[in-house]
């Protein structure tokens, strides 16, 4: 069996933040979670095309505070904060009544966030595009705004075929088992005719503290003729025993010099 570890519960605490910061006891523990969730799935599902990553929430005695990550602002606010009305009045009655506080985070690089990735992919999915070709796009999308590395993984009945199986393409380095490394990670689904396809996303971020380390350029050789490199070939019939027909020719051309005679010439 395959033992896999989400990468974002992996690095709580180390480079990664909740996304319920709050504090309950034993008794409200329950009722608190379960309004979590209804809160984010109504989140994602009112502002499906506003491509939402992560809804954070957060609690205090009487209040809700809601940030929502997402790379279209604009379709969150809406015409003159109507739909953040609409929504600060939903997520109140889902509460139980409490005071709600709607902040809006914008995304500057949605290629970079796995879950959007994820997302596109699905969406394209489910409009009959080709996942190979999605999920190509996809990566050579990503990797060419500077991330580190990325990884995709589609699985279900690909392609309409009757036996599910899954594929995957990865480009650059996804250390999954290093803590150090700012893995991010997404998953989707994409509700096609024949089925759910599963789409999981691994995106290697650059180091914001530290800068990328510079790889030193290897000196070139100099490149010579293959008439020089005589030595380089050894054996019967090589350079090294006979000499080319091109080096002797000038020899063989040259007139040899005439022999000095040592006798007097006659008077």
């Amino acid at each position: 069996m395959g033992q896999k570890v989400n990468p974002i519960g992996f690095r709580l605490a180390v480079n990664r933040d909740w996304r319920s910061r709050w504090f309950a006891s034993k008794k409200e523990m329950p009722e608190f979670l379960l309004s979590d969730v209804k809160i984010r799935a109504y989140v994602k599902k009112k502002l499906q095309l506003a491509a939402v990553s992560k809804v954070v929430i957060e609690r205090a005695w009487n209040s809700l505070r809601v940030t929502i990550h997402t790379a279209r602002p604009g379709i969150v606010i809406g015409r003159k904060g109507a739909e953040i009305e609409k929504m600060t009045e939903d997520i109140s009655k889902m509460s139980g009544g409490k005071q709600v506080k709607i902040d809006i985070v914008e995304i500057k690089t949605p290629e970079l966030d796995a879950q959007l990735v994820a997302e596109n992919v699905a969406l394209q999915i489910e409009r009959r595009i080709s996942f190979r070709r999605a999920m190509k796009k996809a990566v050579q999308t990503t990797m060419d705004f500077g991330a580190r590395g990325i990884k995709i993984r589609s699985s279900g009945r690909l392609g309409g075929a009757e036996i599910s199986r899954a594929e995957w393409y990865r480009e650059g380095k996804i250390p999954l088992q290093t803590l150090r490394q700012p893995i991010d990670y997404g998953f989707a689904e994409a509700m096609t005719v024949y089925g759910k396809i599963g789409i999981k996303c691994w995106v290697c971020h650059p180091d914001e503290g530290a800068p990328e380390r510079e790889r030193p350029e290897r000196p070139q050789r100099e490149r010579r003729d293959r008439q020089d490199r005589g030595g380089a070939r050894r054996g019967p019939g090589g350079p090294s025993s006979a000499p080319s027909p091109a080096a002797t020719a000038p020899e063989a051309a040259a007139p040899e010099p005439a022999a000095e005679t040592t006798e007097p010439a006659a008077v």
